[in-house]
């Protein structure tokens, strides 16, 4: 047998050590100490680590314990407010050590039925959420990155269906604005297709009638998907979907919502008006591991009609067409073959809390980032650059110029303070503040504007 894959009682030991690592870690959301360390550092305590001898279970989740984890700064403080953050329950985050524990592959039904089941009992209420019709599905990959590319793949393939044995465009092409996340971009490059960019309005927003005119300036030739934002990076926009849709029916192009960030405004009825539209796209993708109290990496991507999914995305091989595709395997609905059972930690924290929980989770930092907004125009001193859409807030310091803004920022996170990054709105640089976890408080934002104004270099 295996010296490593013997259990004994060195083994036991060890697994009670992580168990109770794993405990002391989820009671403490927050440590001074943590950050990132300079590489040559970091290099000298893990320089003699991997040895032909090994050097040990214990050793190795010591130095993990004390150093490396020391140089990571976990996303779950609720003064992490830079990027997009996470805010996983405790229950999802244990349930994700019982997925490593099982050795389950989620890629084929045949391999991981139970927990595909559970996962696309999530994927159902995600749909539902949204307004998708009965059958809607898909699977959870890594991230939006993974959604979008997925998705957009998904797209051109029907699109190049539909030509028949007609000629293929030049050039494909998809339509979206710079908003809209890298990873967008990215699979354009990925691809190598074009992008018609879509100047947004004065919010952020791709609207309708911004669509057509670029349209009309630009033809669509090649034009086989519009990709729409609810909840923008940057700045928490959410594009004129309904009047989107409009433009994608009556040019029979696929239409994809990016919902990576703001997608779990799907669960708070204050949001219905912003997000009208979104039950007309051909397919979202949503990050739980943002917005929904997940653990990473964890990105569900959902289908109107998954067999066109499938039949972009299906795999093939001698050893894989003995699979039977009368089951539902997720490895179908994306670029991806091998893949963990990720969504199975939000199953776990849905079915612990409940949905009405998420609702309460979701309106109560919405209502803090209108609470935070609403602080900063009565406050002297700082100006709120535009009404929050979603929970993200943008806002300016009367009188700091760029290095004023990075030097808060990178004394505050290095005092384990919070986590603020400035970012850029039409030019202007600001702060940008992403509320994402419920356990973020007003008085905790406000004790952050009082430290900016007192603030000096």
């Amino acid at each position: 047998m295996s010296v490593m894959h013997r259990w004994d009682e060195a083994t036991d030991l060890l697994a009670h050590s992580v168990i109770g690592y794993a405990i002391e870690r989820l009671k403490t959301s927050k440590d001074p100490t943590w950050g990132a360390r300079p590489a040559d550092e970091l290099a000298k305590v893990l320089a003699g680590t991997i040895t032909p001898e090994g050097i040990g279970g214990h050793r190795a989740l010591t130095l993990f314990r004390d150093v490396l984890m020391h140089a990571c700064r976990p996303m779950d403080s609720p003064l992490h407010l830079a990027y997009v953050a996470t805010a996983p329950t405790p229950a999802a985050n244990m349930f994700d050590l019982v997925v490593s524990a099982s050795s389950i592959f989620g890629g084929l039904w045949e391999g991981g039925a139970g927990a595909i089941a559970a996962e696309n009992e999530t994927l159902a209420w995600l749909a539902r959420l949204a307004g998708f019709p009965d059958g809607a599905g898909g699977c959870f990959v890594s991230g939006g990155s993974a959604a979008n590319l997925s998705a957009l793949v998904t797209a051109r393939h029907r699109a190049r269906a539909r030509l028949g044995d007609r000629p293929p465009p030049a050039r494909w092409r998809f339509a979206t604005t710079a908003e809209t996340h890298a990873s967008v971009h990215a699979a354009a490059r990925v691809m190598d297709v074009d992008v018609v960019l879509v100047p947004p309005d004065d919010l952020g927003r791709m609207t309708g009638a911004a669509l057509r005119a670029t349209l009309a300036r630009n033809g669509t030739d090649g034009l086989f998907a519009v990709v729409a934002n609810l909840g923008t990076t940057n700045a928490g926009a959410v594009d004129e979907l309904d009047a989107v849709a409009d433009v994608c029916a009556e040019l029979g192009v696929w239409m994809h919502v990016d919902a990576a960030y703001g997608g779990a405004a799907l669960c708070a009825p204050s949001t219905a008006g912003l997000r009208r539209g979104v039950e007309r796209a051909d397919s979202f993708g949503v990050d739980p591991h943002k917005w929904l109290f997940a653990p990473y990496d964890c990105a569900a991507l959902v289908y109107r009609d998954p067999s066109v999914a499938a039949a972009a995305h299906t795999q093939h091989g001698t050893y894989l067409d003995a699979v039977s595709r009368e089951e539902w395997n997720p490895s179908d609905f994306a670029f991806h073959l091998s893949r963990r059972a990720r969504g199975l930690p939000l199953w776990s924290s849905l079915a612990t809390y409940g949905t009405d929980a998420y609702t309460a989770a979701v309106e109560s930092t919405l209502a803090v980032a209108r609470g935070f907004a609403e602080e900063l125009e009565r406050r002297d001193g700082f100006r709120l650059l535009l009404e929050p859409q979603l929970s993200v807030v943008l806002f300016t310091v009367e009188g700091w110029d760029d290095a004023r803004y990075v030097a808060w920022s990178t004394s505050r996170a290095k005092a384990g303070v919070a986590l603020i990054v400035p970012t850029r709105w039409q030019g202007e640089i600001c702060y940008r503040v992403c509320l994402v976890n419920p356990l973020t408080t007003l008085e905790m934002l406000t004790d952050l504007l009082d430290d900016m104004a007192a603030y000096t270099t």
